[in-house]
């Protein structure tokens, strides 16, 4: 996959459509990602122990990585990623501008 965590992405297809956040976790064998703020669902937590808070909690629920492209620093759009060689090690580069991406 070339969403990495802690990529700022840009949702773009779903009841999310152009919402930005960042990537919280990244699950390569279902190919999908938690992004923060979207795709948030209500869950219902029971309290387990003593003393501990139950209740309706907000909770961010995964996409598939499909409906999401990083977006580069330098150009601030919504991009799909290259890579290039350099030496020994793959870079990730912005499609649209050229950028090195971290």
């Amino acid at each position: 996959m070339k969403i990495k965590k802690g990529d700022n992405v840009k949702v773009l297809s779903g009841n999310d459509k152009g919402k930005t956040g960042e990537v919280l976790e990244v699950i390569p064998k279902t190919q999908k990602v938690i992004v923060k703020g979207v795709n948030v669902r209500k869950k219902h937590v029971k309290p387990r122990k003593q003393g501990e808070e139950g209740g309706i909690i907000p909770v961010e629920c995964s996409i598939h990585s499909s409906k999401v492209n990083v977006v580069c620093p330098k150009c601030n759009k919504a991009t799909r990623i290259g890579y290039t060689v350099e030496g020994d090690t793959k870079v990730r580069v912005c499609k649209q501008c050229g950028n090195k991406l971290k």
